[in-house]
C-alpha cells in the first residue's frame, strides 16, 4: 500500500464531497448517530462517559417550599421614611411616647441596619441585625423579636 504524503483530508479541502463520493456516504443523518441525544445509553456511551458523566441520574436535593421561608427585609433609613409617612397620615399607634410599627403586617421578616432613624419606634419583626437593634436603641426605641415559624433568615 502507498504510503501518502499528506493526510487525504488535508488536501481534499476545496471539493464539494471531500473525497467521499456524491451518493450518500458522509452525508445523510445516518453518520450522526441519530438526532440529540439519542444513542447516550447505547453507541454514544464511551463519549458520554467521558465528556458528560453527570448526564444521567439524579443529583443533589431540592428542598421543599413550605421549609423555606423567603427573607425580605428592610433597612432602618426606609423604615424612617415609611414612619414619617405613617405619621403625615396619622395610621401609627403611640406606646409610651413610641410609635408602634409592626412589620410583620407589611410582610417584611427582617429588619437590617442600614441608614439613621429620627423618631423613637417600638418594631416588631421576626428577626434584626445587632446594627439595627443598637441603632433604634440608641435614639431611645426598642425591637420586639417574634419567634418565627420555620427558619429564620
Amino acid at each position: 500500500m502507498v504510503v501518502r504524503r499528506k493526510k487525504r483530508s488535508r488536501y481534499m479541502r476545496g471539493s464539494r464531497t471531500h473525497g467521499y463520493g456524491s451518493i450518500g456516504q458522509h452525508r445523510k443523518s445516518g453518520s450522526k448517530g441519530g438526532r440529540g441525544a439519542a444513542g447516550f445509553h447505547k453507541h454514544m456511551w464511551s463519549w458520554v462517559v467521558k465528556y458528560f458523566p453527570d448526564w444521567f441520574g439524579k443529583h443533589g436535593f431540592t428542598r421543599p417550599v413550605t421549609l423555606t421561608t423567603k427573607v425580605r427585609s428592610i433597612n432602618v433609613g426606609e423604615l424612617n421614611e415609611i414612619v414619617k409617612e405613617l405619621e403625615l397620615r396619622g395610621e401609627l399607634k403611640c406606646e409610651d411616647d413610641k410609635y408602634v410599627i409592626d412589620l410583620t403586617t407589611f410582610g417584611i421578616n427582617k429588619l437590617l441596619g442600614r441608614g439613621k432613624i429620627e423618631k423613637k419606634v417600638k418594631v416588631i419583626v421576626y428577626s434584626a441585625s445587632e446594627k439595627a437593634i443598637s441603632k433604634i436603641r440608641e435614639v431611645g426605641g426598642e425591637v420586639v423579636l417574634l419567634k418565627n415559624i420555620g427558619n429564620s433568615g
